[in-house]
């Protein structure tokens, strides 16, 4: 007969088991799971220095192709812009370099630019939009009329500065008078909304442009004034190119902003990669594509039609 003692060893002996059984197999589980956690680690740094590698070799490409296109650049454009007159106008975020690459292209491609006006900080922020308007109404030419439908502060800008900046389309001349446009520059200037050096001169063509934009619209409506400033400009002259950057094709960009804007696409051209040579090349054909009144959203960013003036549409 098995005394209450030996039952009591027996029961003891079984939990012990059991607990030494639960404390082995925990370590196994456990060496298991690190053994997979450690596979998984090496794997994902495998696929991280493999995708390393890959957008390596990508900008190396890259960088190549931009290399060639600024080798070939001069031959491709040369004479597209003779005798033809371009002025520049910058925002806030644009690139000193983009600004020097587009002067460069403009001059082997024939033409001259007349001038480098910059817009502030002031001048694209919607919340000096009445500041701005009542700056503009008091400098208005004589004899200059400005469209009804240009009531917000980009297209009243891009309507003004376009009469002053920009030579008729029809007969090459001037719209206002060296005073007059003198007048408008001050003024401006002097308002804390734009900046210039020099000697600024009317021109037949207009470039805005832009940087990186700012697709998470942390300044408001920065894209749609830039974008609508451009558009007005564009009505104005010759024509006019709102280039800029891939980001500013983004979100509320100006380009994203203008080629949303049905109205404003079917007129003014856009390109997105004026940062790239390829991008600069496009801008100077595109100003050559206005005379003969046509326009595209060129570039490789969203909502680009083609990658440059005459290629096929993707």
């Amino acid at each position: 007969m098995i005394s209450l003692r030996q039952h009591a060893i027996s029961i003891a002996a079984v939990f012990l088991a059991l607990a030494i059984g639960v404390v082995l197999g925990s370590g196994l589980l456990s060496n298991s799971m690190l053994s997979g956690l450690r596979d998984d680690k090496a794997q994902l740094q495998n696929e991280i220095e493999r995708l390393n590698e890959t957008n390596n070799r990508l900008g190396e490409q890259l960088a190549s192709a931009d290399g060639f296109d600024s080798a070939v650049s001069e031959r491709i454009v040369r004479d597209t812009l003779a005798q033809r007159s371009v002025i520049v106008i910058s925002t806030p975020d644009a690139d000193p370099g983009d600004l020097d690459g587009l002067q460069r292209i403009v001059t082997q491609a024939g033409g001259s630019v007349t001038g480098r006006v910059s817009l502030t900080k002031s001048f694209v922020n919607a919340s000096n939009g009445d500041q701005l308007r009542t700056t503009l109404t008091n400098i208005i030419p004589a004899g200059v009329q400005l469209r009804t439908g240009a009531v917000d502060q980009g297209s009243l800008a891009g309507d003004l500065l376009g009469s002053v900046l920009l030579l008729d389309p029809q007969t090459a001349q001037p719209q206002t008078t060296p005073e007059e446009l003198a007048l408008a520059l001050d003024t401006l200037r002097a308002g804390g909304f734009i900046d210039f050096d020099g000697n600024v001169q009317p021109a037949q063509f207009a470039v805005v442009l832009t940087g990186s934009g700012d697709p998470d619209n942390t300044s408001g409506n920065r894209g749609a004034v830039i974008a609508r400033f451009a558009g007005t400009l564009d009505g104005r002259g010759a024509g006019t190119v709102l280039a800029g950057h891939g980001a500013s094709a983004e979100g509320n960009g100006p380009i994203a902003v203008a080629r949303a804007d049905a109205a404003l696409s079917a007129v003014l051209t856009t390109v997105d990669n004026v940062d790239l040579e390829s991008g600069r090349i496009t801008t100077v054909l595109a100003l050559q594509e206005q005379l003969e009144g046509g326009s595209g959203r060129y570039g490789i960013g969203p909502g680009a039609t083609a990658v440059t003036v005459g290629s096929e549409q993707p």
